[in-house]
């Protein structure tokens, strides 16, 4: 005996047993690029030139016989790669973290309720429910299906796409799931879908058969990469000085060690200071500061609930000028409820209307039952869509035990909604055999298949504009009549809608309130220098009255969809840069905005969740897909994923952006200015035949200060506290601004002058090269410890932002000034270190000076403000 499978009996699995299954089976992904082991990022930290250094004058004070200065030396190495290794394992869990929020989304069913989860988590025999525009999760046979078409490309090789047809009853599932493996990808009319392809049309619900290594794409071992690693404008920026920072080193090294072997005739020594002015003026940290940052910012903003699938969008989000966002899900919370009815009789032109919030416990007039009764009928019989699911709700709390619901009656066709007309049909067949049309949509299409005159059409407008003037969604709603309302079989239906007879019911308003976080975001965004442009399917009169309470300005002013498709390239590039209301738009015509704004010189966001949305979402320069609602296809072609669709979250991740680009800028400036002050400690006594300050020891001492610094510390700085106060960034600004690069060289230079002060005084004043060495290198650290202070904000003083939390500023603070004590104060380390012992007025003066070099930082910033 074999029974046909009833969409409202299928259950799927239970969340104990997926979680079994889950444990057995692993996870349903592919093998991706390969996880670096520990191993392999220490062989990578080592081949740096910073390292290969170290390790040359290791083995040059090995050939010196000093073997305590050597093993002090690979001591040095060893903590220094144990820093980098925490650092690149934190970046690396960053990017698993990503990868693993960036595999595609499933649809599933389990214990009789659809569930969004990762398409990861999908086990065998799951169900899962396909849309358009959806990746296949897994390998499945089709239980169910409408117009079901799919891409397999990514299989077959072939453009075309399939036409899908599901499986007949539960018996014949049965059989095919079994036999399921045998089957290739490729041919008309199967009821097999297998992982990675695309739902190019239709819906459908399928059962899983095969998972991860085991689907089709699993065979041929074939990837979707999901988190895009590419380079960067700063990454290719940073390259390019860091080359011409390396060749300058090199050229200087070699003119340092010849003119000192050549003057003192001790080329061992000369090649000790070649190699220490080296370490001091490589800028190795640099590189890692930049992937460092830009990883540790995506992590940030997945914290956001905000996935970032493109790592340039970190430094893009900054300079956002314009926000383009949906109403429907993104400005409100996309739940929908039936609020007002119409129903209108175009023959003697009489209307009765009906507001359902102002009569909540009141039962339904017979008035309005039908009207009710077609848009359920409008609609599937499991609905997804929230306005069918409103539809329903409508139903199940006036209609009930009445006529109007027909829980037995069979779908036999959809007629979906397309582009060139916003309505969509459903064919019933009740247990009599008798065929019952419905349609829904845009009251403009249901006035289209309705043929409507003039007259009528501009009766039914006047109504439409009172309801959308509330801000309502107004839904049409007609029923078939005619020849096609008899008994037909299915293979006479026509092939189009405007073939069937329709006579018009009325008209369903539904609301769809605001999310309260949208109007103090947009508020945000206005203070930030940062427009907001409104784009909806809805009526101009909807539009405006969310506008209003949103607080998005101007509300008065409104380009509709089809004005945009007859208006002139240059009228539109005027009104553009003004209007902020964009209506009655269809996907396509997004990137025709997108387009008009970005030839207007503006940097543009712009959210979508639709297939039709990709191009748009490609053509922004931050494209923004919705994750609760959004099909794989947007996701795939955005840079970022809203996981909880909230505009608020975007505005958040602008904040993000620019906290990332302060605090790269800032880490950077500091890199730049710690190295100015070393490397001229390394070459001024060369060119003063003074004794070497700086040796390989203290230079490595220093990068157990500086690699934390110019990285943790400064990725976990808060913001600023104008960040949202200030225009946009101009992306054109580098990185290594002349602003930048001039504080850099400012700081640096200050802290040079008083450090050779510092060393000159006290070694002319009779005190020993010791005594000398240890004053100045104090300095130096007290002076690097305040530079790391001051560049924590470039617009607050060093005492206001110790109120500021920051951990690991403290850790770094605190491990520098301990380790400076044991090397001052352990005999055995300040004889390694060729330091003195420093008396209380001795270390008075260090700090004094220290202190004192970063003082004029610390003055500007009070002088700007006034």
């Amino acid at each position: 005996m074999t029974h046909k499978i009833a969409l409202q009996s299928i259950t799927g699995l239970s969340a104990l047993t997926a979680g079994d299954r889950l444990k057995q089976e692993g996870y349903n992904e592919l093998p991706s690029s390969k996880h670096r082991q520990i191993w392999e990022i220490a062989l990578e930290i080592f081949k740096e030139p910073i390292f290969l250094l170290l390790l040359g004058c290791g083995i040059i004070y090995l050939f010196l016989g000093d073997a305590q200065e050597a093993l002090i030396l690979l001591g040095f190495i060893f903590f220094i790669v144990g820093i980098n290794l925490y650092q690149e394992q934190k970046t690396e869990k960053s990017l698993e973290a990503l990868r693993d929020l960036s595999s595609p989304r499933a649809l599933v069913i389990r214990d009789g309720e659809r569930q969004r989860i990762a398409g990861r988590e999908v086990v065998g025999e799951d169900v899962i429910v396909l849309s358009e525009g959806d990746r296949v999760p897994a390998d499945a046979v089709v239980m169910w299906s409408t117009h079901l078409s799919v891409d397999e490309s990514l299989l077959t090789g072939e453009s075309l796409p399939v036409r899908k047809q599901s499986v007949e009853d539960s018996t014949d599932l049965e059989n095919t799931m079994r036999t399921a493996t045998q089957h290739r990808p490729g041919g008309e009319d199967l009821p097999f879908v297998y992982s990675g392809t695309l739902i190019v049309q239709g819906q459908g619900i399928a059962q899983v058969y095969a998972t991860g290594m085991q689907t089709e794409m699993g065979k041929i071992g074939k990837a979707l990469q999901t988190v895009e690693q590419e380079d960067t404008v700063l990454q290719r920026e940073t390259r390019k000085i860091v080359s011409k920072l390396t060749f300058v080193a090199i050229a200087i090294c070699v003119a340092v060690i010849v003119i000192y072997g050549a003057t003192r005739n001790d080329w061992l020594q000369g090649i000790l200071a070649g190699l220490a002015l080296a370490m001091a003026i490589l800028p190795n940290e640099i590189p890692v500061v930049l992937a460092i940052f830009l990883a540790l910012g995506a992590w940030r903003f997945s914290q956001a609930r905000v996935l970032t699938r493109r790592v340039p969008v970190v430094e893009t989000l900054g300079s956002a000028t314009i926000l383009c966002v949906d109403k429907t899900g993104t400005l409100t919370f996309n739940r929908m409820s039936v609020q007002q009815l119409f129903v209108y009789e175009p023959k003697t032109l009489s209307t009765q209307f009906y507001d359902v919030a102002l009569h909540e416990r009141e039962a339904l007039p017979e008035t309005f039952h039908e009207l009710i009764e077609f848009g359920i009928l409008a609609s599937r019989k499991d609905p997804f869509d929230p306005m069918e699911k409103a539809l329903k709700q409508v139903g199940d709390d006036y209609l009930a035990r009445t006529e109007h619901l027909h829980q037995d009656w069979e779908i036999l066709r959809e007629y979906p909604l397309t582009g060139q007309l916003l309505a969509m049909s459903c064919v019933w067949q009740s247990p009599e055999d008798k065929l019952v049309v419905a349609t829904k949509g845009a009251p403009e299409a249901i006035a289209d298949l309705c043929h409507f005159n003039t007259q009528q059409r501009q009766n039914l407008e006047q109504q439409i504009n009172k309801m959308a003037a509330a801000g309502l969604r107004v839904l049409g709603v007609a029923k078939v009549i005619g020849q096609h309302q008899k008994n037909k079989t299915l293979k006479s239906l026509p092939k189009a809608q405007h073939d069937f007879e329709f006579a018009f019911l009325g008209l369903l308003g539904m609301a769809d309130p605001v999310r309260p976080t949208v109007a103090p975001a947009i508020a945000e965004c206005y203070t930030a220098g940062i427009r907001v442009v409104m784009i909806t399917g809805d009526y101009p009169a909807t539009a405006q009255n969310i506008a209003r309470q949103i607080g998005l300005k101007p509300a008065t002013e409104v380009i509709t969809g089809a004005e945009l498709e007859t208006m002139p390239e240059g009228e539109l590039l005027s009104r553009i840069q003004t209007v902020n209301i964009f209506a009655r738009v269809v996907p396509e015509q997004k990137l025709l905005i997108v387009n008009a704004l970005k030839r207007c010189g503006e940097i543009v966001a712009m959210t979508g969740d639709g297939v039709n949305d990709a191009p748009a979402l490609k053509a922004a320069d931050i494209g923004i897909a919705m994750g609760e609602r959004g099909t794989d296809v947007a996701r795939e072609a955005a840079d970022l994923v809203l996981l909880d669709d909230d505009f608020s979250a975007i505005v958040q991740s602008v904040r993000l952006g620019r906290r990332v680009f302060d605090n790269l800028k800032k880490g950077m400036a500091y890199t730049l200015a710690v190295h100015i002050p070393i490397a001229g400690m390394s070459l001024i006594p060369v060119i003063f035949h003074w004794p070497l300050v700086l040796l390989p020891i203290h230079i490595a001492f220093l990068h157990l200060i500086i690699d934390p610094a110019c990285t943790v510390v400064f990725e976990a700085e808060p913001e600023e506290s104008n960040i949202m106060n200030r225009p946009p960034r101009n992306p054109r600004e580098s990185l290594f601004s002349r602003r930048t690069l001039k504080l850099a060289l400012l700081q640096g230079v200050g802290v040079l002058v008083v450090l050779v002060v510092v060393f000159g005084v006290a070694f002319y004043s009779g005190h020993g090269e010791f005594d000398a060495r240890a004053l100045a290198f104090t300095t130096l650290i007290v002076s690097n410890l305040s530079m790391i202070l001051s560049n924590r904000s470039w617009s607050r003083t060093i005492p206001e932002m110790l109120r500021t939390p920051n951990a690991a500023l403290w850790w770094v603070l605190g491990g520098g000034v301990v380790f400076m004590g044991l090397v001052l104060y352990v005999p055995v380390l300040r004889h390694l270190f060729r330091f003195s012992f420093l008396h209380f007025d001795d270390l008075l003066v260090s700090l004094t000076s220290g202190v004192f070099s970063i003082l004029w930082f610390e003055g500007l910033k009070v002088w700007r403000r006034r």
